[in-house]
């Protein structure tokens, strides 16, 4: 259950998506932020690490540096310790991270909660910047992709936050070829470790969302971009607003300059943007011997998500 907001403060609604990466989050993320009283804070888990230059892009989606952005400037001191640097309050906040809301953090935190002072150290920072970015951005449902289902479990925990989880599933080939290649900031990742990862962040995933039914989603990436406006209704319709503010028409949004911290680099991207009704460049751009290794590593969880191998996947026939 959600701990109730300070007396006279209304509860804020963040919207949490997660999953591995390369999974479609960023440009959900993006879509949401053109519908009023939402904003994309994108990876929030990366703010400091990224603005401290600890992280691989230390850039705003506004293209200005964390540091620098008229935004982000205002949030990184909330909580930072008086007599301490941005890059010392980086560091804790980093520590504390790494020890309590790592994805292998997901099982201790639904079951355990603010056990230890790291984590309530964490959860009480949390609760501050969530609330000093809905003020400044005059928002009511912040929307984060950080992905991390450690990070997400603490939301239930957080004072006047009201968490609503989309797990967000891509089919494990086409992740696998999309890591291949760096891309701008992002660097690659064989098949064998980006199918770990898939598989370690999405069974966090459904551990979380088994907690929470009621205010969860499962969403696979394909059925996003087969139905995009629709795949917006409903995740609308998840946090109870009102489906006719989604900014998608024709599979067309218009894009303005936003404030994520971190995700795909297609996150810098403004204007009219068109969701394409396939993505199946994994088909040829994944060779045989890798795909044999994504099924072989992921087959149970992508049978139950809806993903078939054929021959070419089993033994690289065909």
């Amino acid at each position: 259950m959600t701990n109730p907001p300070p007396g006279g403060v209304a509860p804020l609604k963040v919207l949490c998506i997660t999953g591995w990466c390369r999974n479609g989050s960023t440009i959900i993320g993006n879509i949401l932020n053109e519908i009023p009283g939402f904003f994309h804070v994108g990876e929030l888990h990366f703010l400091w690490k990224n603005a401290a230059g600890r992280g691989v892009n230390s850039d705003c989606g506004c293209g200005r540096r964390l540091v620098d952005c008229p935004f982000w400037s205002t949030i990184l001191p909330v909580g930072q310790p008086a007599g301490t640097t941005l890059v010392e309050h980086a560091d804790a906040v980093i520590r504390r991270q790494l020890g309590s809301v790592r994805t292998r953090h997901t099982w201790r935190v639904l079951g355990r909660g603010l056990h230890n002072e790291q984590i309530r150290a964490h959860a009480a920072l949390m609760t501050q910047v969530y609330r000093a970015v809905a003020e400044r951005s005059g928002s009511s449902v912040v929307v984060d992709t950080t992905k991390i289902p450690g990070e997400a479990a603490l939301l239930a925990r957080l004072e006047g936050i009201t968490p609503y989880y989309v797990h967000l599933v891509r089919d494990p080939r086409a992740v696998a070829q999309s890591w291949s290649k760096p891309k701008g900031y992002v660097y690659a990742m064989p098949p064998v470790k980006s199918t770990g990862y898939w598989t370690g962040f999405n069974l966090a995933s459904h551990a979380l969302t088994r907690r929470y039914p009621e205010r969860s989603m499962f969403l696979r990436y394909e059925d996003f971009i087969a139905d995009p406006e629709g795949t917006i209704d409903r995740l609308l319709r998840l946090i109870d607003s009102d489906p006719a503010a989604n900014p998608l028409t024709d599979r067309t949004v218009e894009l303005h300059t936003n404030h994520t911290v971190t995700g795909n680099p297609d996150r810098f991207t403004v204007g009219a943007t068109v969701i394409r009704p396939t993505d199946d460049s994994w088909r040829t751009g994944l060779p045989r011997s890798a795909r044999r290794t994504v099924a072989a590593l992921s087959w149970p969880l992508s049978r139950r998500y809806g993903y078939e191998f054929g021959a070419a996947d089993a033994n690289g026939k065909g």
